[in-house]
């Protein structure tokens, strides 16, 4: 029963911070000019990305920052950069830098970066694991990591559905207005980033 309740928990704040819902805008602007089997196939993969990449940062996050001689904050700051130029062309309604095509290695590539990382499985949820791992059950926490890779593709795979209701000038409109809310996810993302590598 204790199990349960510490899976609720986790799974409760793990889906705020990774936000899949938030994600699915995004996920729109770029698969929208895909057939729906490639749009699941992405959603697929993009889940897949952020399981393994919680799922390692969770169990050996810390050994991979002191390797590279990376930090936490790094990553953010990286991962603010990437989603800023990502946010600005969509603002501006040009995807083209960051749309897929029906080529199966550019597939591969959109679905980890940006869409998995940093977007959903950003610096926030790899932090958040990587703190579940010392407090809690090793193995709840990959449980509730799975849970969250299955509840992204759940979402993302739904968001055909939106397309196709919302239209074309409605997925314009979309874009740009997820394009200033990514934007400022980025620089907010930044700043943490300074803050934390400069302890302000």
């Amino acid at each position: 029963m204790e199990g349960l309740k510490s899976f609720i928990l986790m799974y409760a704040g793990l889906f705020a911070i990774t936000n899949p819902i938030g994600a699915v805008p995004v996920f729109m602007g770029v698969v929208s000019h895909l057939p729906i089997e490639k749009r699941h196939e992405v959603a697929r993969k993009v889940s897949i990305a952020v399981l393994v990449t919680l799922i390692t940062f969770a169990l050996i996050g810390q050994w991979i920052f002191k390797f590279f001689g990376s930090s936490v904050d790094a990553f953010a700051i990286a991962g603010g950069i990437l989603l800023f130029r990502m946010g600005m062309e969509m603002l501006s309604g040009k995807l083209s830098s960051v749309k897929i095509d029906e080529e199966e290695v550019t597939l591969e590539e959109v679905a980890v970066i940006p869409l998995a990382i940093p977007l959903i499985s950003g610096p926030g949820a790899i932090t958040t694991v990587m703190l579940y791992t010392t407090r809690e059950n090793p193995v709840i926490v990959i449980l509730t990591i799975i849970a969250i890779s299955v509840t992204v593709y759940l979402i993302l795979s739904s968001g055909n559905k939106i397309i196709e209701k919302m239209g074309r000038v409605g997925i314009k409109v979309t874009t740009r207005m997820m394009g200033l809310i990514l934007t400022s996810m980025a620089i907010q993302m930044i700043i943490n980033g300074i803050k934390g590598a400069f302890n302000l």
